[in-house]
């Protein structure tokens, strides 16, 4: 099979070729449709997180068929012992021992892989295999953090690439008002966001026009969370929803008072996966794509990094 394979972290992705992988104990083999590429698989290309294993092959939103034809999604968590304590108090997502797609198993930047059955996830039918892909990491992962928030109904979101150009549409379904932070002077995401609902748009620089219930950070930079806590209202929440952030510099307690909070959010659950893909079928969610053939999934994370495309990047080998 063909793969684009993490050989060393740091260094360019390479295109090559590979046995056919076999599935073991409890495991299948998928024929890859398309994945989709998260800034995970970026921080673990530019050696921001470690990789457990090399060579890897990148990529954890795989939308696939077994052998029989099924169609299936394959998540961030690949994985989990089932008998830790997080496991057994419904909080797999803090499994100690979890295993995760494109970090400590291969993932889906190749045109077959294999996955535990119990982490393969039914997806809608109404969506392309590359429209499917996104909702993997981007919409599971910011619908947990979304969550958090409780029913603020004034959301900001920072960073909006592909997990916040979802969770908009989730929010404004859900009746809320959206605020979207962009890098600065961003007209085009700006607007992009305004398609999508956002009531207002701006410069992650900038004050919105009110204070805001709640925010979520996707985009990896630390010092967005003192700026997201001098915009939130008091008894509001910052959540972080990245696996990797920047250092998040010294703030003054004032702009924590009033009790507003920090918190993060790691990983998913297999519940919030079934929970989410039914209401983005029930909404329904669509995903703005850019596709990259298989060779130039080092492309995809440069385009990625230099935020050159609006909403999602997907791979189709």
């Amino acid at each position: 099979m063909r793969a684009a394979v993490l050989k060393r972290q740091g260094e360019p992705l390479t295109a090559t070729t590979l046995p056919d992988p076999t599935p073991g104990p409890g495991q299948l083999l998928l024929t890859v449709g398309a994945c989709g590429v998260c800034r995970t698989d970026l921080h673990l290309r530019d050696h921001e997180i470690d990789a457990t294993k090399l060579p890897i092959t990148l990529g954890h939103q795989i939308v696939a068929r077994t052998q029989d034809g099924q169609r299936v999604g394959v998540p961030w968590l690949g994985w989990t012992d089932g008998t830790c304590h997080y496991c057994t108090t419904d909080r797999e997502n803090l499994c100690v021992n979890a295993r995760f797609t494109g970090r400590d198993i291969d993932g889906g930047y190749a045109e077959l892989t294999t996955a535990d059955e119990r982490f393969c996830l039914p997806l809608p039918d109404d969506l392309t295999d590359e429209q499917a892909a996104p909702l993997l990491c981007g919409g599971l992962i910011g619908y947990r953090a979304l969550r958090f928030t409780n029913d603020a109904p004034r959301l900001g979101l920072y960073g909006f690439g592909s997990a916040a150009h979802m969770i908009t549409q989730v929010a404004v379904y859900q009746g809320r008002h959206v605020f979207a932070f962009t890098r600065p002077h961003d007209d085009r995401t700006q607007a992009f966001a305004k398609q999508l609902g956002a009531t207002w748009a701006g410069g992650s620089d900038e004050k919105p026009p009110e204070q805001l219930d709640a925010a979520i950070i996707f985009a990896s930079a630390g010092e967005l969370v003192p700026q997201a806590l001098r915009a939130l209202a008091p008894g509001g929440t910052v959540v972080c929803a990245g696996i990797y952030m920047s250092d998040i510099p010294s703030f003054p307690y004032e702009i924590v008072y009033g009790e507003r909070s920090v918190v993060s959010v790691a990983n998913l659950t297999r519940q919030d996966g079934h929970e989410f893909l039914a209401l983005a079928a029930k909404i329904p969610v669509r995903t703005t794509i850019t596709t990259y053939p298989l060779d130039q999934a080092e492309q995809a994370l440069a385009d990625l990094r230099a935020g050159a495309f609006e909403g999602s990047a997907v791979i189709v080998p």
